[in-house]
């Protein structure tokens, strides 16, 4: 039941500006209390591992302190969250606690650099309420700048996880970025491509970075 994808029917749904599609789990909870009428619910049961639609087609997957603090079973809830739903722009939300924060930097690369999802964290459920309604109200706007506000808010984690790759501190990591925009595409770039941006020896170490990243 849960790995079935987000139904067309869904997909092609269009709320009213302000409308948010959400599972029905998460009626009363604290979470949706926070948004204190910011946006407006539209329950709904058949939305399997996504817990919200945003009516630009986008998903949203909500992994609390502790779903974390629980063990790994989130991983593959989150696998089949991207496999499931791999025609929409999917964003897992992401509570970094202070009894969290010890799984963030794991996750943080498993979500983003294995699964090449957008990982957006959030220390308090109110924080993630206002991150939810940003999104909805500046995205389901017909605004043709809309889709960029997930990027602008997923640039310094991008910036981190690049600075977490060997003999690559900021500066480096904003020239790459600079040449290559995504993790995705960083991750493709050849040692001949990066080599005369930072270097043969710091190119060999990205490389090889990526390569073990996913074999």
């Amino acid at each position: 039941m849960e790995s079935k994808p987000v139904p067309v029917r869904l997909l092609n749904a269009a709320p009213p500006y302000g409308h948010i599609i959400t599972h029905e789990k998460w009626r009363g909870s604290t979470l949706l209390q926070s948004f204190k009428g910011s946006v407006k619910m539209i329950f709904e049961e058949e939305l399997g591992v996504v817990d919200f639609c945003l009516s630009n087609k986008t998903c949203v997957l909500y992994v609390s302190e502790s779903d974390q603090v629980a063990g790994n079973n989130y991983r593959r809830k989150i696998v089949r969250f991207r496999n499931a739903n791999s025609g929409l722009q999917a964003v897992v939300i992401v509570e970094k606690t202070r009894l969290s924060e010890q799984y963030f930097s794991g996750l943080q690369k498993f979500v983003v650099l294995e699964l090449g999802l957008t990982l957006l964290p959030v220390s308090t459920a109110a924080e993630a309420a206002q991150l939810i309604a940003q999104l909805v109200l500046g995205e389901n706007k017909e605004n043709p700048f809309g889709r960029k506000s997930v990027s602008r808010l997923l640039e310094p984690v991008v910036l981190s996880l690049v600075q977490q790759i060997p003999g690559v501190g900021k500066v480096k990591a904003m020239l790459l970025l600079q040449r290559f925009p995504s993790i995705h595409q960083l991750s493709r770039a050849s040692v001949h491509e990066l080599e005369p941006i930072v270097g043969q020896a710091t190119a060999q170490h990205i490389t090889a970075f990526f390569h073990n990243q996913f074999t």
